[in-house]
């Protein structure tokens, strides 16, 4: 499983990669820093929801767990579960604040 998800990420480095250097010819050997904000920016998010995507999995697979265990105690894993979920939202939120200050908050677009 290890080697299959560091293969995973050696493809989508690969991919990213290729694209920024075959924009770079296209642009005449210059990448500016907009084209790096833009992938910045694509990083920020992607990572930020993929990262909320498997903590709420884990989160909510131990509360099922959980109240399978123990039905009595299904009210209280509920309510803490909800309030992780929360929390766990909010960083994909903040993922995508920092991608759109990336954006659209860069003093290097002259």
């Amino acid at each position: 499983m290890k080697k299959v998800f560091m293969l995973g990420l050696v493809i989508i480095a690969n991919l990213v990669l290729a694209g920024l250097v075959f924009a770079a010819e296209a642009a005449g050997g210059k990448i500016g820093v907009m084209q790096y904000t833009v992938l910045a920016a694509g990083l920020a998010i992607g990572l930020g929801a993929i990262g909320s995507g498997i903590g709420m999995g884990t989160a909510i697979g131990g509360a099922c767990e959980g109240t399978s265990r123990n039905p009595e105690a299904g009210g209280r894993i509920l309510t803490t579960m909800i309030i992780g979920l929360a929390m766990i939202e909010s960083l994909t939120i903040y993922a995508l604040v920092v991608a759109l200050i990336l954006m659209f908050g860069n003093p290097y677009t002259g």
